[in-house]
């Protein structure tokens, strides 16, 4: 009797785990992080184009992405480990009290890493986006798209098909765009290249940002 008690308990915890994982932790762990970002003071010449980064760790890292792309004022909104759900959570804090005229967003990377669905995610990305279209019917919105990485090469294909769906969405969106990081970190037989990225395999190193500069700045022109 013991047992079978100690099995339900096992098989409970389990299942609570699994669903953590595919629809998302608490995003109220992010809340320091976004408060401290909230809270962030900037000087910026009034003369340029406010432009705004957000998403996942790939951006929080990024601390000089000003240095990239001095023809505009960039603000670095990137919280680390997120998903789509959590910039949801905080989209007045992180995108809606600048009202930018550029918004960058990379969010897709962890949600298809913990598990979640491509049609999940994309579901999640599209509802983000009418939230966007509703408030700041003037903000062009560029869809990052979630990389390659060592760390998780063994779920490739799934990346690759969530790409491809963010992609046409994109296209046949209005003031939507879709900006393809994934190819121009390839090498030309399809393997991604394993020395722009630090130890963990999974965040870049300055030969990974200088790469996605060269893509992201055409869509500042």
């Amino acid at each position: 009797m013991k047992q079978t008690y100690t099995r339900k308990l096992i098989l409970i915890a389990f299942l609570l785990i699994r669903f953590a994982i595919l629809y998302g932790q608490d995003s109220n762990r992010f809340t320091k992080q976004v408060q401290n970002l909230y809270k962030k003071e900037y000087h910026f010449n009034p003369g340029k184009k406010l432009v705004v980064f957000t998403g996942s760790s790939s951006i929080r890292k990024w601390i000089d992405i000003q240095d990239y792309f001095p023809t505009v004022n960039v603000i670095n909104n990137g919280f680390g480990g997120s998903e789509f759900s959590d910039l949801t959570h905080f989209y007045d804090e992180l995108i809606l009290k600048h009202a930018p005229e550029i918004l960058f967003i990379y969010e897709g990377d962890n949600d298809i890493g913990r598990g979640k669905s491509v049609h999940k995610v994309k579901r999640q990305a599209i509802n983000l986006v009418k939230r966007i279209k509703h408030d700041l019917p003037n903000t062009k919105v560029i869809f990052i798209s979630p990389k390659p990485s060592l760390a998780r090469k063994n779920i490739k294909n799934k990346y690759i098909r969530f790409n491809k769906k963010l992609q046409r969405y994109c296209q046949k969106t209005d003031n939507i765009q879709f900006a393809d990081v994934w190819t121009v970190m390839m090498d030309e037989n399809g393997n991604v290249f394993d020395d722009i990225f630090i130890a963990d395999g999974l965040h870049m190193n300055k030969k990974g940002y200088d790469l996605w500069a060269t893509i992201l700045e055409q869509y500042l022109k």
